[in-house]
């Protein structure tokens, strides 16, 4: 049993242009952490989570985090802190597809 849950999750992921393909790759009682990867053009639309801390870990290309009015790009590697209730997304503004994990804790109720 490998214990990288990586590899797996990511080698079905092969987003088109303006799309948006996820995996989860840890789901727990009190964690969640899902894998996105946005093809070119694609947005994660601007969300929140009034109840959980949301960390974004970019580890493949350069996307563009969006964070309530404001935008930066990060490449990877690279990491994001959302505090609870910050509005978020992300979108790729590249010619190639970006890949960035999201860690949710603790799990809405």
């Amino acid at each position: 049993m490998a214990l990288d849950e990586y590899a797996d999750a990511l080698a079905d992921l092969d987003p088109a242009e303006g799309e948006v393909e996820t995996a989860e790759l840890v789901v727990t009682d009190d964690v969640l952490v899902k894998a996105f990867a946005l093809g070119p053009d694609a947005e994660l639309e601007p969300h929140d989570h009034p109840d959980s801390t949301n960390v974004f870990h970019v580890l493949e290309g350069t996307v563009t985090v969006i964070r309530d009015e404001e935008s930066e790009s990060i490449a990877g590697p690279g990491v994001v802190h959302h505090e609870r209730g910050a509005v978020h997304g992300a979108r790729n503004e590249t010619d190639e597809r970006v890949v960035f994990t999201a860690s949710l804790c603790p799990l809405p109720s």
